[in-house]
């Protein structure tokens, strides 16, 4: 992500119980720009976690935030045997309609960090992009998977439920592309 006319951008946190908002702003003789990223406590109650998002998206967005970013798998536990229960279509899925429907409240740029996404018989870690109308305007595939495997500590792979996605994305907001 580039901001545009760029200079040292001002950094603010915010914390408040389960979310942390993380703000960085950058202003020209012409525009102002915020941005705000959350970081979110998730559960096993989905809709208890699209509540939460929701929460933190709109704080944000009543700090001026025009971009709000979500963190990965926002809307379930960060687990391969989750992905399969909590994953989704998109556009017709719960969270990606929330979001949307979130875009549209405040005129902001809402990036849905990630959800695990079904399509057909295959599983993705995808990040959908809003415009402030509610559309879509891009919709990421998580191209490389994390794999770690330290013998006798840790192996997760999210490989052995994951699908790869094929392409990187960019997107054009009215702050920059």
């Amino acid at each position: 992500f580039v901001l545009p006319r760029a200079r040292l951008p001002s950094l603010r946190f915010l914390l408040r119980p389960g979310v942390l908002l993380r703000s960085m702003s950058t202003s020209s003789s012409s525009s102002t720009f915020k941005f705000a990223a959350c970081q979110l406590m998730v559960g096993s109650d989905k809709d208890a976690n699209i509540q939460t998002a929701r929460k933190a998206v709109e704080h944000a967005a009543q700090g001026g935030a025009q971009m709000v970013a979500l963190p990965e798998c926002w809307n379930c536990p960060y687990s391969s045997s989750s992905f399969p229960t909590y994953a989704e279509t998109v556009p017709d899925g719960p969270s990606t309609k929330a979001l949307a429907n979130l875009a549209a409240t405040p005129k902001i740029y809402p990036i849905g960090g990630s959800i695990p996404e079904r399509d057909g018989d295959k599983l993705y870690n995808t990040s959908v992009v809003f415009d402030p109308k509610g559309d879509i305007i891009a919709k990421h595939r998580k191209l490389h998977l994390f794999d770690i495997d330290v013998p006798g500590k840790i192996t997760f792979k999210e490989s052995d439920t994951l699908s790869a996605g094929t392409t990187p994305t960019v997107f054009d907001t009215a702050y920059g592309r």
